[in-house]
């Protein structure tokens, strides 16, 4: 390789490199529907006064079980959701990078990022889920078909807390059209109802979509 080509290949090695570290991650959850589909679904959906919150626990949804040899869901999620992750032989993420769509922030600590059930627990339970089995319960709490789990900033996630999209959306504007998707997703697959309130503000944000 003569010497000009050698240059050029760093300098090209060099940019990619620097777009690793800037990029976020491109991994999310698998489901999300179309703009058409979410619409469809969203007005399928039964809209009905929210039920109680008496006797809701979180013991009641098992989480996080195990996923495949000594990797449990929130491990799956944090390798699929980050960039160039690094595990232990017990699957704990060493080291890596997450991109929080929520709020548009980047970690380099697995502690910084929390799982977020995008249909919180309480929510769900509120909307249905307390008729259900521990079992059906189990596997909502764990659902990696469906859009419900993402990797985010911890305290973002925290502050979301047990609110639907009537009082809570993502800070980052241009993530709600996706964020209604999903939402409508997992609420659609696990037939629970919602609010007026929360049917609206779904439709104001799947107005936004493009596709």
């Amino acid at each position: 390789m003569t010497r000009p080509s050698r240059l050029l290949a760093a300098l090209l090695a060099g940019a990619l490199a620097a777009l690793a570290l800037t990029a976020p991650a491109t991994a999310a959850p698998t489901g999300i529907p179309s703009k058409a589909t979410a619409q469809s679904w969203l007005s399928a959906l039964t809209v009905a006064t929210e039920g109680s919150s008496s006797g809701y626990s979180r013991d009641l949804f098992p989480h996080w079980i195990t996923i495949s040899g000594s990797c449990d869901t929130r491990e799956t999620v944090l390798k699929r959701d980050g960039t160039s992750v690094v595990t232990s032989s017990s699957c704990a993420a060493t080291s890596g990078r997450w991109y929080s769509p929520y709020d548009g922030a980047t970690w380099t600590a697995a502690s910084d990022v929390d799982i977020d059930h995008v249909v919180p627990l309480s929510e769900a339970w509120r909307s249905g889920a307390s008729s259900w089995t521990t079992a059906k319960r189990q596997s909502f709490a764990n659902d990696l078909t469906r859009p419900q789990l993402i990797a985010v900033t911890d305290n973002v996630n925290q502050s979301k807390g047990d609110q639907d999209p009537s009082t809570w959306q993502p800070s980052l504007s241009s993530y709600r059209c996706t964020y209604a998707k999903m939402w409508v997703a997992v609420k659609h697959y696990w037939a629970l109802k919602l609010q007026s309130a929360e049917k609206s503000a779904l439709q104001t944000m799947l107005n936004t979509c493009s596709s």
